[in-house]
């Protein structure tokens, strides 16, 4: 107890509570005090003690709630960056790419979660060569963590006149947001540079140079921003999604165990592997990692996601009592 005492002192968020600990404390010592003196009161004393220990307990427990809600969030980032990219399968799989965006972008609504568009490339068919977002909101990561890896549709193309089934797919990934103070980028390690916005045309294209560019030279890692209308609010946002790819690197090379702990929990979550298949003809999503199907694949891609990621997390907190498979 003295410990979490220590812990609740420290903490911003506690340190003012505790004022009223130290306040109840000094009110028990006072009716012990009273009791000892007179044992008339004891009975009334007793019942006291009773309810200002019943008040510890409850103000404990809601400083211990805080403490775990921000051990959990520094374990949990509130904002992540959501890239798509079409594998293989031409335009189909840059409409699939795009379908994928759409998704999570629906999904997002219904978790009161905010969606922005980083940067996009697009082709002639209008689907996605590649596009990133950013997505902020509680439980963001917990819920899209395990949607890192190859994603893969059967259908019949809308162009197909024979009626021959494509397979066709694209990869996504998540990337957790955080500050990684411990992450040190040198000037002389990247090159920043300035464009315009892309945009539709009239109003929402910008007249000045707000798109942010930034290379980071030893690792070729490339990183565009343009959801911000300053060139400073998009170098920031550059600059801490860089971050978060150099600190998801770092840990990679560090910890040698980092791929075989996620095998042993649901798969790699590499961009190769195979994760998923949405067989449109047979109306049926499998998760090849858990083994699992779902049906009503229009429902899905409108943003009813919300089964297979409970099965997913429930798969990871050893909730159904099966092993994972890559």
């Amino acid at each position: 107890m003295d410990e979490n005492l220590e812990k609740y002192r420290s903490d911003p968020k506690t340190t003012y509570m505790m004022g009223e600990y130290d306040r109840l404390i000094s009110l028990i010592r006072d009716a012990e005090k009273a009791m000892a003196d007179d044992s008339e009161l004891a009975e009334l004393g007793k019942a006291e003690i009773e309810d200002l220990t019943r008040q510890i307990n409850d103000l404990t427990a809601r400083m211990d709630e805080i403490l775990r809600e921000d051990e959990e969030n520094a374990e949990d980032p509130k904002r992540i960056v959501l890239e798509v990219r079409a594998g293989a399968g031409g335009d189909e799989a840059s409409l699939f790419a795009m379908e994928l965006a759409e998704m999570y972008e629906k999904y997002a609504v219904t978790k009161n979660w905010s969606f922005k568009r980083l940067d996009d490339s697009t082709n002639e068919a209008g689907g996605y060569k590649e596009a990133s977002f950013e997505i902020e909101g509680n439980g963001v990561y917990a819920d899209l963590k395990y949607e890192t890896g190859v994603h893969r549709i059967q259908r019949v193309p809308a162009t197909e006149k024979n009626g021959r089934v494509h397979t066709s797919t694209a990869s996504v990934a998540v990337l957790p947001v955080m500050e990684h103070k411990e992450i040190v980028i040198e000037d002389k390690d990247i090159d920043v540079a300035f464009s315009r916005s892309g945009g539709a045309g009239g109003q929402n294209v910008n007249k000045v140079e707000t798109a942010v560019r930034i290379l980071h030279k030893p690792t070729n890692i490339m990183i565009r921003c343009t959801s911000e209308r300053s060139q400073l609010k998009n170098r920031e946002k550059g600059m801490a999604i860089l971050r978060s790819k150099l600190a998801v690197l770092k840990e990679a090379e560090e910890n040698a165990k980092y791929s075989a702990d996620r095998k042993s929990q649901i798969g790699t979550g590499d961009r190769s592997e195979k994760i998923r298949t949405y067989n449109v003809l047979q109306d049926r999503i499998t998760d090849h990692r858990i083994k699992q199907s779902w049906h009503n694949i229009e429902k899905i891609l409108a943003g009813g996601l919300g089964p297979i990621i409970e099965a997913l997390n429930s798969t990871e907190h050893g909730e159904n009592g099966g092993e994972l498979e890559e």
